[in-house]
């Protein structure tokens, strides 16, 4: 499974983050912990908030651990909002357009999980791609999809439910196919002011996720940047958590 993180807070370096924590990102493209999958090597992703209203984004197929690029690009690049990814595929091509995070406008989306026997809906699944988002889809994952089809059903104006109809959508295809292989959704989304993360699954195996929040900043990702995972909380399952000014308040993301 993939590893992600998400930071915000006050402005720093992406290095501070990336590279400098005992268990940084980095580290567990190489040795992960909480997951089944112990290297992620198919392609990393960044995606950062400046002065621009649209992110700035960058993607590469190498491992993160080998691209100077990315050690350069962190010790240069300030924000205050980003996100990072580290892949590991369940299935798609290790190119740049299968890399997270995902942009729209001013919108950063990122994920780890699956949706279950993805090949045998995804047909159905890009049909409900409005015309108007379609050319927007530049590569072949299932997290691409799910974008989509929450911008499709309203993230811009209530990003909440479009969420819980955009997964109530998949499960409904999937029960129809009679897929008995879990949608896994463990993911974190912005708008450059707010983060929103979820941490949910159809079975009882959701992927991990843990925040930590300091005097100025938030962390929220995969696992604990800390071997000791002190002061590092898990987001329970079936979840969804809304992140601002570095302050973190989770709920249910379905009703029992």
């Amino acid at each position: 499974m993939c590893r992600w993180l998400a930071y915000q807070g006050e402005t720093v370096y992406l290095e501070s983050i990336l590279f400098e924590q005992e268990h940084s990102l980095i580290q567990q493209s190489l040795c992960a912990r909480k997951s089944t999958v112990t290297v992620n090597a198919d392609g990393f992703g960044l995606g950062w908030y400046d002065e621009r209203k649209e992110p700035g984004l960058y993607h590469e197929i190498l491992p993160a651990w080998s691209d100077c690029n990315l050690k350069n690009l962190a010790k240069h690049i300030k924000s205050g909002l980003f996100f990072a990814h580290v892949r590991s595929s369940t299935g798609t091509a290790t190119n740049r357009s299968n890399c997270h995070p995902f942009g729209y406008k001013n919108w950063l989306f990122m994920h780890n999980g699956q949706i279950g026997e993805y090949e045998s809906i995804r047909w159905q699944l890009d049909r409900l791609i409005p015309e108007y988002l379609y050319n927007e889809r530049r590569g072949a994952t299932d997290s691409e999809v799910i974008f989509l089809l929450m911008i499709a059903n309203g993230l811009e104006e209530d990003p909440e439910q479009a969420i819980k109809t955009t997964l109530s959508q998949i499960f409904k295809l999937m029960k129809e196919k009679n897929i008995e292989e879990a949608l896994r959704f463990t993911s974190v989304l912005s708008d450059g002011n707010e983060m929103i993360a979820v941490r949910y699954s159809s079975d009882e195996s959701a992927p991990s996720l843990y925040f930590k929040q300091y005097d100025d900043h938030i962390v929220i990702g995969s696992e604990p940047l800390e071997l000791s995972n002190k002061d590092w909380n898990k987001v329970p399952s079936g979840h969804i958590a809304r992140i601002k000014n570095h302050s973190y308040c989770a709920m249910p993301l379905f009703d029992e």
